[in-house]
């Protein structure tokens, strides 16, 4: 039996703000028959769901070719023949439906640690350790955690029950049709009578949630969070055993350095809890809009002219002064999980943290010598939206980073890759950080 997702884990890390699961739908979870199904748990029921292609129209879809749990849980199809449309980085930026066709304009975010991110909710976070207080950055007040780049989503299991049913994912008409498309399974039937009672099906609504939660169920299990990166092994050993497992001239302890240092702001928007301990998931869940450009290639591709709004877009927010704001991406994998940011305009760990040297130059009126857009050759984009950009902590950064300290930083954030995906690191680059 697979091993019970530690929620007092999450409890922990999110102070009492994690998610709890839904209770089922009228039914059970133990059955008084001797004899279970072969789909006998919500984690069961969920575990096959998520790799289910006959949940999308054509059958072509399903949870796991958006979020591969052999690529970090991303979209990795960059370089799949049957999504090959001459256009290569715009593909990977906006993931392909099923229909063939459409192109999504967000970049699919990571599944992996998603259980972590706290209900959708408006409140306070503390950010008062020595970094923060050294770089005069208070309390954070607004919108945290939900699912989906824009919060919309309240919590994994509805997270789980949009795409099925969206025209340019999985694109099934409606929630009844995803429901025969289960009933054509016997295991399913059986297992989910089992699991939520002998009547699931004679409502498609309720079938329909009961499948969301079974999927949002199999989401908290310890192989989507399995904290046991390099980062993670090396705190361990320090704390138990008083050595690092990283090489002292590692340049990632370097990057570690400066990414906790009081000359960089990169801990107040990606660190959630104010000591560096293990479970550490960098990010705060936090929502900020950092003046990223629009991505013209993928716009150009799939014809979408408005402008993404971010947190505007959640129907429970309607403040203009969250336009273009985005819930802040944890950094766990972050190496093996390209492109970036929510359109994905960017392809490499140094460009991103070159664009955040521009963000601060932009945000003081100064020039730093990041002007240029190293993956393009020419000056970066103007802002989607470029009200509401937070200044206040781009601006805060103390620090114009030579090459070796970007190449320091990017060794640290390789050094957050699970252990399952280090054979994803670029050889290298691996070599070169002493990693």
């Amino acid at each position: 039996m697979k091993k019970v997702f530690n929620k007092a884990r999450i409890a922990l890390l999110l102070s009492g703000l994690a998610s709890t699961a839904l209770v089922g739908c009228g039914g059970s979870s133990s059955s008084d028959s001797d004899s279970e199904p072969q789909l006998a748990t919500k984690v069961a029921l969920g575990e096959q769901l998520y790799s289910d292609k006959n949940l999308s129209l054509n059958r072509t879809q399903s949870c796991a070719t958006c979020h591969n749990p052999e690529q970090g849980f991303i979209d990795d199809r960059t370089n799949d023949a049957s999504r090959d449309t001459g256009h290569g980085l715009v593909a990977s930026a906006g993931s392909l439906g099923d229909n063939g066709t459409s192109i999504g304009d967000r970049n699919a975010p990571t599944a992996a640690y998603a259980a972590f991110s706290p209900n959708f909710h408006e409140g306070t976070r503390d950010r008062s350790n020595k970094i923060m207080t050294d770089l005069e950055i208070g309390a954070y007040s607004g919108f945290m955690g939900g699912q989906f780049w824009d919060g919309r989503e309240t919590d994994l299991k509805g997270q789980a029950g949009g795409p099925p049913t969206n025209p340019g994912e999985m694109a099934m008409p409606d929630k009844a049709s995803v429901v025969e498309r289960i009933k054509e399974n016997q295991a399913y039937i059986e297992g989910f009578e089992h699991v939520y009672g002998a009547t699931i099906f004679d409502d498609a609504d309720l079938a329909y949630a009961a499948m969301a939660e079974s999927i949002g169920e199999f989401e908290k299990e310890p192989e989507f969070a399995t904290f046991d990166s390099k980062y993670d092994r090396t705190f361990l050993n320090f704390r138990d055993e008083g050595f690092y497992e990283f090489p002292i001239t590692s340049k990632a302890l370097t990057g570690q350095a400066l990414f906790f240092s009081s000359n960089l702001t990169c801990a107040a928007c990606h660190q959630l809890m104010p000591l560096r301990v293990k479970d550490e998931l960098f990010t705060s869940f936090e929502y900020h809009n950092i003046g990223v450009p629009i991505n013209t290639a993928l716009r150009s591709f799939n014809n979408v002219t408005d402008l993404d709004e971010g947190l505007l877009n959640n129907p429970n927010v309607t403040a203009e002064a969250e336009k273009g704001k985005f819930k802040v991406p944890l950094l766990r994998n972050v190496a093996v999980t390209a492109p970036y940011m929510h359109n994905g305009i960017f392809n490499e760990l140094e460009t991103v943290i070159r664009f955040y040297q521009h963000a601060k130059d932009v945000a003081l009126n100064t020039s730093g010598g990041a002007d240029i857009n190293p993956e393009t050759g020419a000056p970066w984009g103007a802002a989607e939206i470029d009200e509401n950009i937070a200044h206040d902590i781009l601006g805060k950064n103390k620090q114009n980073l030579n090459d070796g300290e970007i190449e320091a930083l990017v060794c640290f954030f390789m050094s957050l890759t699970d252990a399952r995906y280090e054979h994803l690191l670029d050889p290298a680059k691996v070599a070169s950080c002493g990693l």
